[in-house]
């Protein structure tokens, strides 16, 4: 099982800018010198918690400074630019990263985002399909383009302007033929974007902020896309992300994972519960819908979702999580932020040397007992 990173990211609004990207960059810098095989950036416009405007434009940054991991959009919310900007700029990063490039994309879910561009009122998940649609036609066809399909707001024709003996009215394409892999969030319970993905080809990323029974559901929806489109569903295009803390011992874990009022597990699971609960979206936290909202306190949902713990804790409960959902091939490591860098540090070097270790010699050892 690879093991990967993604950060929405959140860090407290006080803080400086820069010193935020910078704590990010370093995360993923990190990230690649410990072998990690991806690393998936979030963005929103006007989120100061969450506060990286540009993923694509922020990972570009990294580009020189690591070796080998892969720079994933985390995502590229495909409701808020014409699918012409987004199809040329991924081309481009993929060739400045030389093919270590996952176009992650969503559609864009953060309402005041959806109000500053004046499309609040608009189905942002509609013009997610029709963006993704012409996006892969762009990639995958020939100048001049002459896109126009039924139900679809975009039109991209070059046929007028463009002249093929000056070079010009194509679109680049990516390095990565016919396109790099692309990856979907999936946050929602029996979500029908996970079918939609399977359908498609592309591959679910299961949100860190939920129960394991509802990352479970994500599976048969993903493989009801995939076999209507007559293939057959590999678990190792399953990314499941979580949210864990590793320490050298229990006490350490325990403090800063969860009972630390400065925790950055804690701030993290309080914004969430807080923007959950006024975007009525408070069911995620629940292993019973008609649960009472009252009982979704930041505690129970920190206890909750939070694997924190010793190196052999974390091996146990991510053993027991992977019994839970069923097998899938990447295990995503939710990025916080650096209230201690020394502690955030060695959980991360932990994670990577030690606790992955354990985790993949187990699944194997499984593996040849079945």
């Amino acid at each position: 099982m690879r093991f990967g990173f993604f950060t929405m990211p959140m860090h407290p609004p006080h803080r400086s800018w820069v010193e935020t990207l910078k704590e990010d960059q370093q995360a993923i810098i990190l990230a690649d010198e410990l072998g990690f095989y991806d690393a998936f950036v979030g963005e929103h416009l006007a989120d100061s918690v969450e506060n990286i405007t540009n993923s694509m434009q922020f990972l570009a940054t990294l580009i020189p400074q690591t070796r080998q991991i892969k720079l994933a959009t985390g995502t590229s919310n495909l409701s808020q630019t014409h699918p012409v900007l987004i199809a040329a700029h991924a081309a481009m990063f993929d060739h400045l990263a030389e093919g270590r490039f996952i176009f992650g994309i969503s559609a864009g879910s953060l309402p005041a985002d959806a109000e500053l561009l004046s499309m609040l009122s608009e189905d942002r998940n509609q013009i997610f399909l029709e963006a993704i649609e012409a996006i892969l036609a762009v990639w995958t066809g020939e100048a001049p383009y002459d896109f126009d399909r039924p139900g679809n707001r975009f039109k991209i024709s070059s046929a007028r302007m463009g002249r093929a003996e000056f070079h010009i009215g194509a679109l680049p394409k990516p390095l990565q033929r016919p396109y790099p892999e692309i990856v979907g969030t999936v946050v929602t319970p029996h979500s029908k974007s996970a079918e939609f993905y399977g359908r498609m080809g592309f591959h679910p990323l299961s949100a860190n902020f939920l129960l394991p029974e509802w990352v479970k559901t994500h599976w048969a929806s993903y493989v009801g896309g995939v076999e209507s489109a007559g293939k057959a569903a590999q678990p190792a295009n399953w990314r499941v992300a979580r949210t864990i803390f590793v320490a050298d011992d229990d006490k350490t874990a325990g403090r800063y994972g969860f009972s630390d009022p400065a925790s950055p597990y804690r701030f993290y699971y309080h914004n969430m519960v807080k923007k959950f609960r006024w975007g009525k979206r408070l069911f995620v936290f629940k292993d019973d819908p008609f649960q009472p909202d009252e009982e979704i306190t930041d505690d129970y949902v920190t206890d909750r979702l939070v694997m924190r713990g010793s190196v052999s804790s974390v091996v146990d409960q991510i053993l027991a999580f992977h019994e839970k959902v069923g097998p899938f091939g990447e295990l995503v490591y939710g990025g916080m932020d650096w209230v201690d860098p020394a502690l955030a540090r060695r959980s991360m070097e932990l994670f990577a040397t030690e606790v992955m270790p354990r985790v993949n010699a187990a699944l194997g050892t499984d593996k040849r007992a079945a």
